[in-house]
């Protein structure tokens, strides 16, 4: 293992010292164009995942300054649903422009208050821009469409209509993109929207907003609110003006916010938990199928909902396999984001941790094996070591839940019905992966599992273009594609009476 420590003089550094441009860092709330504190004066504190520093604070709204957010989306809805989508698209790219020009401040945000290394830092700015971009393209291709009529005298036309003021609310593990991903749908659509950022990666949403003012955007089309989760998210579901709900985070919360959206109605999209099996059969390339299987699980710290967190391989081959990936696990370097050549960060809190370490105890005192990590990282705080478990069986908790953390649990499998089953038992449908050769066996696996994507023989699948989103338990809708689009608007039929001559 190799471990790496920050450099002196890190800790002495501000955040503000870290950019390049101090206009990004805002510690106030975006709404109606205008940069805001609230009439509380109460503020919530931001810090470093690798040492527990303070980054900063942000305003903790109060309800009713919530509602104000939602009378200024309103408000600008209103304008922004007349504009031609032409000028939505416009915008949008140049957002798109703004973000790549500074993405290396926005990279340092992220890694900062998120943790996850430069490099994924970065990759996260360019994979975020890349949804405005699609989106953009999007707004210019939601046309309307004719319908041949079965009534005399009449013509007939489908439209998408944007639904009107949407809320978003969004996680600390991607806190750029999965902004980017559900903004760039709505306003492309016509929408306006408030956004609820992760209280962990405020800064991240806010910069996003100094950006969106440069763009043009006009006033309340993109507002930024800060403060208690539960709190802002009961007023967001509960305003009858909000009609849609977007939300990426837990299965937990998801449910919670699916029972506060019924009264009202609400369009909702949820993406939520996942327990990707990671399935490589004895055909497979090993030396890709070892590689590829470390990339899934470890992105992102674990800490991703497409982790590969139940590697699945075949009996005669897994001894083979579990040595190669325990060998590739134990190189892995662990250490501060701003460091170089860093691997892995910190986790995002000590609940993740606890997790961490319950999944594996309830697995040694079930009968896995420990072949790498196991333990609290050396640089203290929230690191932990990567850490493989072999023959995990299906009674262990780490099999059936998701752990959210860098610990991959390795169990093995004698056929191709026997995998299938194994990988469907569970609540969650998101995302799953396969390796083999066999042509046949792709087509049979990729249709047999429950799963809303699967990719075969590659990790690496999303982007703007497709339909991110799973079955089950996983959520809503879908997120890119046509699909994302269309959660935000609306199906309209115009039937018009046009007499014969």
């Amino acid at each position: 293992m190799h471990i790496t420590h920050r450099d002196k003089q890190y800790s002495d550094m501000t955040l503000v010292d870290h950019l390049k441009s101090c206009g990004l860092l805002r510690e106030q709330a975006f709404v109606d164009g205008s940069w805001v504190v609230s009439s509380t004066n109460k503020t919530q504190i931001v810090t470093n995942p690798s040492d527990g520093s303070i980054l900063g604070t942000v305003p903790v709204f109060s309800e009713a300054e919530v509602t104000e957010a939602i009378d200024a989306a309103d408000v600008g809805f209103r304008e922004w649903s007349k504009t031609l989508p032409h000028e939505r698209a416009k915008r949008l790219r140049l957002w798109a422009e703004l973000m790549r020009a500074e993405c290396e401040d926005l990279a340092i945000l992220i890694t900062l208050e998120q943790g996850k290394p430069l490099a994924e830092a970065l990759g996260e700015i360019e994979y975020a821009a890349s949804f405005f971009d699609w989106f953009a393209g999007e707004a210019e291709r939601l046309a309307p469409r004719g319908v041949t009529s079965h009534l005399p005298e009449r013509t007939m036309e489908i439209e998408r209509t944007p639904v009107g003021v949407a809320a978003l609310i969004t996680p600390w593990n991607f806190p750029s993109a999965m902004i980017t991903r559900k903004a760039g749908a709505a306003i492309a659509a016509g929408c306006s929207v408030v956004v609820k950022p992760a209280s962990e990666t405020p800064f991240s949403a806010l910069a996003l907003a100094a950006l969106a003012e440069h763009a043009g955007l006009p006033k309340g089309v993109f507002n930024v609110i800060t403060g208690d989760a539960p709190t802002l998210a009961k007023v967001l579901c509960g305003d009858t003006r909000v009609r849609a709900l977007s939300f990426t985070g837990s299965t937990t919360v998801g449910r919670t916010l699916l029972e506060w959206c019924a009264p009202s109605i609400k369009k909702v999209s949820l993406e939520l938990g996942g327990h990707a099996p990671f399935i490589v059969f004895d055909d497979a390339d090993m030396d890709a199928a070892v590689a590829a299987a470390v990339d899934a699980k470890f992105q992102t710290t674990g800490q991703d909902c497409l982790a590969a967190n139940r590697i699945l391989v075949h009996d005669s081959v897994y001894d083979t396999f579990v040595e190669r990936f325990a060998e590739r696990t134990r190189t892995l370097r662990v250490g501060d984001g701003m460091d170089s050549d860093i691997e892995l960060g910190p986790l995002m809190n000590e609940r993740a941790v606890e997790k961490c370490e319950a999944h594996i105890s309830d697995a040694l005192d079930k009968g896995a094996r420990i072949l790498a990590g196991g333990e609290r990282h050396a640089l203290g705080g929230t690191f932990f070591t990567p850490t493989v478990l072999a023959d995990v069986t299906p009674d262990m908790a780490i099999a059936r839940e998701e752990t959210f953390g860098p610990v991959a649990a390795l169990m093995k499998f004698r056929s191709e019905a026997d995998v299938l089953q194994e990988a469907n038992a569970t609540e969650y449908g998101l995302a799953a992966y396969i390796f083999t050769n066999d042509g046949a066996r792709q087509a049979r696996m990729a249709r047999g599992l429950d799963f809303g994507m699967v990719a075969v023989n590659c990790v690496k699948m999303t982007g703007g273009p497709i339909p991110f989103g799973g079955t089950k338990q996983s959520g809503l809708g879908r997120e890119g594609g046509f699909e994302g689009i269309a959660a935000f608007t609306e199906t309209k039929y115009i039937c018009t009476h046009i007499p014969s001559i």
